[in-house]
């Protein structure tokens, strides 16, 4: 699986959240917009409403007025009685005059309230550049992505050499260096032969010798109990049993190193391998 490098991933994620962030920014000014639209709406009808009462009550008032005036003249041959009527009419006139300052104070704060709506309110035409600001930025982001991914595969593919190379092609190259003792070469091709599991005892065996030649004995103890442990049958495995004791006595293991120059002695009696391991039972 290709992996993209870390500052690559975080620009991603980034890039992503930020989508995420704009859409969801997008929903909240639609939502906002759509609610604004309601609210001015509803208060124009109010206003609408309100207008028509005060109109109404304006021209009663002033009909009151009127009539209060003709009375006034003739006031001086009205009854008692006439002067009760006079008197409620003057009262009814002042109730209207309080009531229409009163709708004209309700007018002047849904004026207020309308303006305030208005200087938050997003229109149209913005609401589709917010829109069309986003859908840029989506497609920017997925050009982006596209050229991260090409470059991320350019890069992986140019990070094996042996992409294009079959594993008999690769087993040979990879022996031809050990012949010539170019181990920082042979190593890393007979790993990738354990990774394709192309002859992987004989692998693990041959990354062994090369450690051991290096006098990396540890190193080469776990490779040949990795290569024995795959396939005990091989021809090299004199050798490898050889090379094993003699690797464990070099790091202070003289009991197994012991022992398995014994094996080799017993296990392979008449191979060159077996004289070696003779000796160092003889001179320990």
């Amino acid at each position: 699986m290709l992996c993209l490098p870390k500052v690559r991933r975080q620009i991603l994620r980034l890039k992503s959240k930020a989508i995420v962030m704009s859409g969801e920014i997008l929903n909240s000014v639609k939502q906002q917009s759509d609610s604004q639209s309601r609210q001015i709406e509803s208060l124009r009808s109010r206003i609408d409403g309100l207008q028509t009462i005060l109109e109404g009550l304006t021209e009663k008032s002033q009909n009151n007025k009127i009539e209060l005036s003709k009375m006034l003249s003739a006031q001086e041959t009205l009854q008692m009685s006439e002067q009760e009527r006079l008197k409620l009419m003057e009262e009814s006139v002042r109730a209207n005059e309080q009531n229409i300052l009163k709708l004209k104070t309700l007018m002047d704060e849904l004026s207020v309230m309308i303006d305030t709506l208005n200087s938050n309110y997003v229109t149209k035409d913005d609401y589709n550049r917010l829109v069309n600001d986003v859908n840029d930025f989506k497609v920017l982001v997925g050009k982006e992505l596209k050229n991260i991914g090409r470059k991320a595969t350019s890069t992986a593919g140019s990070s094996d050499p042996y992409a294009n190379m079959n594993s008999r092609t690769l087993a040979k190259l990879a022996f031809e260096n050990y012949n010539k003792l170019y181990f920082s070469k042979a190593i890393p091709q007979y790993e990738e032969l354990i990774r394709r599991k192309h002859k992987p005892a004989y692998a693990h065996y041959m990354i062994g010798e090369m450690w051991h030649y290096r006098k990396k004995y540890d190193k080469a103890i776990s490779y040949y109990k990795a290569s024995a442990a795959l396939y005990d049958k091989a021809s090299y495995m004199p050798t490898l049993l050889l090379h094993t004791a003699e690797s464990m006595e070099k790091t202070g293991d003289y009991e197994n190193a012991k022992a398995f120059y014994q094996a080799v002695v017993l296990k392979y009696p008449d191979s060159k391998e077996a004289k070696s391991a003779q000796q160092r039972l003889d001179n320990p």
